[in-house]
């Protein structure tokens, strides 16, 4: 039985899930959806339980505020980010961000995805994510964020219309290939790039190949995408040389998405047609602590 001081702590842990799942498709980043989790159970425990009818949409909505307000300050932040930015890895195999069984649902934390909602006001960002991550509808969403239902419809229609040409300007839509094929693939793309074989690895991607890394300045990354599948090639076959040298490495579901984890480090690999289209690799330490702290729970 759950006496009348722990029902808050409750009724707080029940919805903690969605919380941070709401902050992290925000604001594309583990530390600071915990942070955003955090300001709101300040906010939760001094609130009247009077003044909460239904308390999930209570907290939905002061999450979202509380990401509102961080994306503002996060925008100056990343202007001065050096090299590309990527965001924070998440493993996604336990839930962390919530159920991702359908390809919109694992689409909605996914790397590219998080990337092309930085071009979005943060108001078009939040009515973006909870329209499209968690359902909501208009009317919950203007309720949410004090708005007309006319006008969240409107914001999303802009938003949505920015994502599509973001994708179409960028690579071509990702598709999910069978895990066995992916693994298969990736296990070659490996060997041939540890082995220093070019010419089989550049046989193994497309003509339009790309390699992101980001290293936020803190270690050493490119800071501009290697392109085409020569520079690709050459860059992988030294970076795994120089960086990558008796590391352990395992696959796991990083971001909804097939991911090798390199020495604790985060590697990407989309795929195509049976080729490797695209490589994003996280180094950045600061931004691996939330998945380290995940590994060494699992």
């Amino acid at each position: 039985m759950i006496t009348q001081d722990a029902a808050p702590v409750a009724d707080f842990e029940e919805h903690r899930p969605r919380m941070f799942g709401i902050a992290y498709r925000m604001l594309g980043s583990a530390a600071e959806a915990e942070d955003t989790v955090q300001d709101a159970w300040l906010r939760w425990s001094s609130a009247g339980r009077e003044d909460v009818e239904h308390p999930g949409a209570w907290l939905a909505k002061v999450v979202t505020r509380l990401c509102l307000n961080r994306l503002t300050s996060a925008r100056a932040r990343r202007e001065e980010y050096v090299g590309p930015w990527l965001p924070e890895p998440v493993l996604t195999g336990d839930g962390a961000l919530g159920p991702l069984e359908s390809a919109e649902q694992r689409d909605s934390v996914s790397m590219a995805l998080l990337v092309l909602l930085e071009q979005l006001t943060p108001v078009e960002r939040a009515v973006y994510v909870l329209r499209e991550a968690f359902a909501y509808g208009h009317r919950e969403i203007a309720g949410l964020l004090d708005l007309t239902e006319a006008n969240c419809r409107q914001l999303y229609r802009r938003a949505a219309v920015r994502v599509a040409a973001g994708r179409a300007a960028g690579p071509r839509p990702r598709f999910e290939p069978d895990p066995a094929q992916w693994q298969s693939l990736v296990e070659t793309f490996l060997t041939a790039a540890r082995d220093g074989d070019l010419a089989r690895l550049e046989g193994l991607l497309t003509a339009d190949v790309r390699y992101v890394a980001d290293g936020g300045g803190i270690v050493g990354a490119a800071r501009r995408p290697i392109l085409g599948p020569d520079k690709v090639a050459r860059f992988l076959v030294g970076a795994l040389r120089k960086f990558a040298a008796g590391l352990p490495i395992s696959f796991a579901e990083v971001n909804g998405e097939p991911a090798l984890i390199v020495g604790g480090t985060v590697l990407q690999v989309e795929t195509e047609g049976g080729l490797v289209r695209e490589v994003r690799s996280v180094v950045n330490p600061q931004k691996l602590e939330f998945l380290q702290r995940q590994l060494s729970r699992s």
